[in-house]
């Protein structure tokens, strides 16, 4: 369910890029840019002061950056929603921001309805990682699942015990066995062939499962498992 009115905070060293974001923004009609400043020191001050309910935070910023100053943020404000802005596409910056509590990682090279479209999936308590780097987090959880560099083919794999923590509250137990296999960077297929499933039934569970979780692709489902502890990265 999207919001219908989204209150911003803006935090970024850099006043230009600062000023394009804050453009774009404020021509959508349910986005309003309510504060803004330069510093991670900035954040917990602005955000008690105006009460948003997303901070677009730029991860690399003098002083405190953007992960420690997400930490700050939600350890006293746990209800506001963090967008980290960076330059890197590397999975180990999405990683300690996911980490830190964030709902999402936008490349600051992103287009105006990239941005639009981050900040109305994370203001309405979803998760966003920008394309670019999905690729690159989803390989580097499978390396570390499967403990290789290399792929593991379909044969190899075989039917293994799926480990996965509640949610049974919304998904049903086959549900949580191919989000945890999901999270290992299992294809439909390679999923299919561990828990003895036609393809087209792992596709009507993945489904499902975005469905339940309010969620638009497999990316941001694996994403919101992992920080809500349903999952395990392996």
């Amino acid at each position: 369910m999207i919001q219908e009115h989204i209150k911003l905070v803006l935090i970024d060293d850099h006043q230009l890029f600062r000023e394009g974001v804050k453009r774009i923004l404020n021509m959508e009609d349910n986005f309003e840019v309510v504060g803004e400043g330069d510093d991670g020191e900035q954040a917990v001050s602005l955000v008690e002061e105006n009460e948003p309910d997303v901070v677009l935070m730029d991860i690399n910023m003098p002083n405190i950056n953007g992960v420690e100053a997400t930490r700050q943020l939600l350890d006293r404000f746990p209800k506001v929603k963090v967008l980290i802005l960076s330059i890197h596409d590397d999975e180990t910056y999405v990683t300690h921001v996911l980490k830190s509590g964030a709902s999402g990682y936008l490349l600051k090279e992103m287009d105006a309805d990239a941005l639009i479209e981050a900040v109305k999936v994370v203001g309405s308590g979803g998760a966003y990682i920008h394309p670019k780097v999905t690729q690159n987090l989803i390989k580097e959880y499978r390396r570390l699942a499967l403990g290789t560099e290399g792929e593991m083919e379909p044969e190899e794999i075989g039917y293994r015990e799926v480990e996965y923590r509640k949610p049974l509250h919304i998904l049903t137990r086959r549900e949580c066995e191919v989000l945890q296999l999901m999270t290992d960077g299992y294809s439909n297929r390679m999923i299919g062939e561990a828990l003895y499933i036609s393809e087209k039934t792992v596709k009507n569970h993945v489904s499902n499962i975005l469905q339940k979780m309010n969620v638009n692709d497999r990316t941001q489902a694996v994403v919101e498992a992992i920080k809500k502890g349903w999952v395990k990265v392996r």
